[in-house]
C-alpha cells in the first residue's frame, strides 16, 4: 500500500468535508486541490473518486439528522396501522426533497458529461467563486430588511422547495456550491438561514446519492485493491470531517450571516487568478 497516496486521499477528503457543507464550493476547492495533490491514478479514476468521495458527507447528514429524516415511528396509542408506523410529516417533507430534485433531473443530468467538460478549469471555478461571492454580500444585505416567512421544514410548500431546487440547477457549474446556490435560493424565496441550510442538507441526500451511482455505473465496478483503498479513505474522512463541519455551520449561522463566506469566496477566486495567470507566464 502506497501511504502517499493515503495520505492525499486524506487530504481530499478533509476538503471534501470542510467544503461540501459550507457554501464555497467543494467541487471547485477540489478541482484546485488537484493542482497541487495528484492522485497517482487514472483520469476515470480521479472524476468518478472526486463525486463517490461526497457518500461520505451525505453519510453525516443522514447520522446528524435522523430524527429528521427516518419517516417510520412506532405510535402504540395510534388508532390504525398506518398511523402507528408511518411519520406523515417526515414522508411529506421527503415528497418536497423529491420535488426539489426535479429541476436538476430535466435540466441538468442531461448535460453533466458536457458540463464537466468544458467548464472544469480554473477560469470558470474562479469567476463563479467571486461571482456568487458578491452575490452572497449582496443578498444578505437585502435580507436584513426581509422578515423570513418560513422558520421550520414544515411550513415550506411543495412550491418554495419547487423553486429552491431550480437554484440547485446553477450548482452544475464548477465553483458555484451546491449549498450556496440552495442557501441563496431558500434565502430569496423566504426561508430562514436555518431552514435554509437544513433543507440544502436534506436535499443533497438524493442528489448526490443518484450521482455518485452514475458515475459508479460509469466507471465500473473493477478496482485496483489500492483504488479501493483511496475511496475508503476518502469517504470516511469525508465523513468525520462533514460531521464536524455541519455542527460548525448551524451553530454559526444561528448568530451571523454568510456574508464571510462571500468575502472568503472573493478572495479565493482573486488567489486562484493569480496564481494561474502567474504560472502562465513564468
Amino acid at each position: 500500500m502506497n501511504i502517499v497516496e493515503i495520505i492525499k486521499a486524506v487530504v481530499l477528503g478533509i476538503i471534501e468535508g470542510i467544503t461540501e457543507w459550507l457554501p464555497i464550493s467543494s467541487t471547485g476547492h477540489l478541482i484546485l486541490a488537484d493542482e497541487f495533490i495528484k492522485l497517482n491514478v487514472s483520469d476515470s479514476f480521479l472524476q468518478m473518486f472526486m463525486v463517490v468521495i461526497q457518500l461520505g458527507a451525505i453519510l453525516a447528514v443522514v447520522v446528524l439528522f435522523w430524527n429528521k429524516l427516518w419517516p417510520f415511528c412506532y405510535k402504540k396509542e395510534a388508532k390504525t396501522a398506518f398511523e402507528k408506523f408511518i411519520d406523515v410529516p417526515k414522508w411529506i417533507l421527503w415528497f418536497k426533497i423529491l420535488v426539489a430534485c426535479i429541476p436538476t433531473i430535466v435540466i441538468a443530468l442531461p448535460f453533466n458529461d458536457l458540463i464537466e467538460e468544458k467548464f472544469n478549469n480554473y477560469v470558470v471555478v474562479a469567476s463563479t467563486l467571486i461571482i456568487y461571492g458578491v452575490l452572497f454580500i449582496v443578498i444578505e444585505n437585502y435580507n436584513k430588511k426581509r422578515k423570513a416567512q418560513y422558520n421550520s421544514l414544515e411550513e415550506i410548500s411543495f412550491k418554495t422547495a419547487f423553486l429552491i431546487g431550480i437554484f440547485q440547477v446553477l450548482s452544475v457549474i464548477p465553483g458555484t456550491s451546491r449549498s450556496g446556490s440552495t442557501i441563496i435560493g431558500g434565502i430569496l424565496v423566504g426561508t430562514s438561514r436555518t431552514v435554509a441550510a437544513e433543507f440544502t442538507f436534506f436535499l443533497a441526500i438524493p442528489v448526490m446519492f443518484g450521482a455518485s451511482l452514475l458515475k459508479l455505473v460509469k466507471f465500473g465496478f473493477v478496482f485496483t485493491g489500492m483504488e479501493i483503498a483511496i475511496l475508503l479513505v476518502g469517504m470516511v474522512t469525508a465523513f468525520v470531517v462533514s460531521i464536524l463541519a455541519i455542527k460548525f455551520l448551524m451553530d454559526y449561522i444561528k448568530k451571523h450571516d454568510f456574508k464571510v463566506f462571500g468575502w472568503y469566496r472573493i478572495a479565493l477566486g482573486v488567489l486562484v487568478f493569480g496564481y494561474f495567470i502567474g504560472r502562465n507566464f513564468l
